[in-house]
């Protein structure tokens, strides 16, 4: 036990998540002579040996035997040096926490609160910075945030206008997102909410390091197509929205009700409620944590910011409106077009954004707000109703069936609803 808190320590000390080849190190790989030598010793091809070390994958059945066979190692041994911790390992770190703790130097820490950057943008409620996320989260105090919403870059090797290195390795880019998720965590306030924006892959990480600090809450999809299929892999056609609070519940919590689905063209329902109908809501549907409805930002008309991604405000309206109170204030790590704080700003919510890019078009953004404040006014007609005004003006044309409300009602259909 002596020797495997020994290799912890060392583990901890060196922060195997900042290494690479971590699964050749242990196994003492360090040129292709002993990586053949070593698959002919374990009776594993190279081209394996190569798989497990580059996707950071612990080997399992018969590899895993044979490799700790050939190494006369044991297992455990091999999940530490790959930084890989299960159950039983975080159980006896906990166990072994006084000595562990007396045998590691305390991280060093800067002050607790150092100097903020300076303002770039002031607005009626909200603030925007120019400079790196983390540096400014460390001014921010403790428990001080209602509602943060963090769209991380993806590591895809994007051009951004920042110039950041959206290539890196994936140790160093999963340890950079812990280091902000992290300062997230500390200034969110208790009954707090936390949105994380992301791809799948990225998030499965991100939810293991958020579930030992925050209140899962849920795992939101989000159907946005990408632009073309990839070669052997099922069809891309969702975002991972991850949804956490901190404490035992969210301080607000009041999700939009949606329409009920009907077909765009004849009007008729596209889901047998059966004899339920006259039971429904008349507010609309219960929205569940599959979002149908997110369009992506695409045409040129509505884009803030040339050649990059943005997201639509549909998709902070929802989550402002379902986490936030007029007055509360909400953060964005990641300010690229400035939509969270555009959105933010109309909804008379304070707001804290910072972008490490260029910060002109956020800032012409906010300036002229006229037109996104309307076209949030369209969308929220659409809310919390279970037939939107073209809807029962066309039903009812077709006999089709509505609420007693609706029918009593003759709606004018707001003409700029036409597409709808």
């Amino acid at each position: 036990m002596l020797y495997m808190l020994k290799q912890l320590l060392f583990f901890i000390k060196k922060d195997m998540m900042l290494n690479s080849d971590l699964f050749f190190k242990a196994l003492k790989i360090e040129n292709i002579k002993d990586l053949k030598e070593f698959a002919k010793n374990s009776n594993i091809s190279a081209k394996q040996l190569k798989y497990y070390n580059k996707q950071k994958i612990l080997p399992s059945g018969d590899d895993l035997e044979q490799i700790c066979r050939a190494k006369n190692i044991d297992p455990i041994y091999l999940m530490l040096r790959m930084g890989i911790l299960d159950r039983q390992i975080k159980k006896f770190v906990s166990d072994q926490a006084d000595q562990i703790y007396t045998l590691i130097k305390k991280e060093k820490r800067g002050a607790a609160f150092p100097p903020a950057m300076p303002i770039k943008f002031k607005s009626s409620f909200g603030q925007l910075y120019n400079g790196d996320c983390i540096e400014l989260m460390r001014s921010i105090a403790n428990d001080s945030i209602d509602l943060i919403f963090a769209d991380p870059p993806f590591n895809l090797n994007k051009l951004y206008p920042s110039k950041i290195d959206d290539n890196l390795k994936t140790e160093k880019y999963l340890s950079w997102c812990e280091d902000w998720t992290k300062e997230c965590v500390r200034i969110l306030k208790p009954g707090g909410s936390f949105y994380v924006w992301s791809l799948p892959k990225w998030n499965t990480y991100l939810s293991e390091f958020l579930n030992d600090r925050l209140t899962f809450r849920h795992w939101i999809a989000t159907d946005i197509k990408y632009s073309l299929p990839i070669k052997g892999r099922l069809y891309p056609s969702h975002y991972s929205l991850l949804y956490y609070c901190k404490g035992e519940k969210p301080n607000t919590f009041k999700p939009d009700r949606v329409p009920m689905a009907i077909c765009p063209k004849c009007f008729c329902d596209l889901k047998d409620y059966g004899g339920y109908k006259n039971k429904m809501n008349p507010k609309g549907i219960n929205i569940s944590d599959v979002w149908l409805d997110i369009p992506p930002v695409r045409h040129a008309k509505y884009k803030k910011r040339n050649g990059s991604n943005e997201l639509s405000i549909k998709l902070l309206d929802r989550i402002i409106e379902m986490s936030s109170e007029a007055g509360d204030l909400v953060f964005d790590p990641f300010g690229g077009s400035g939509t969270t704080y555009a959105v933010a700003e109309i909804k008379k919510r304070k707001w804290i954004g910072v972008e490490i890019g260029p910060i002109d078009g956020i800032i012409e953004r906010l300036k002229n707000l006229d037109q996104e404040s309307a076209q949030l006014d369209l969308l929220r007609k659409q809310f919390n109703c279970l037939f939107t005004e073209k809807s029962i003006m066309e039903r009812k044309k077709r006999k089709l069936w509505i609420t007693e409300s609706n029918l009593n009602s003759s709606p004018l259909p707001d003409p700029r609803l036409k597409n709808e």
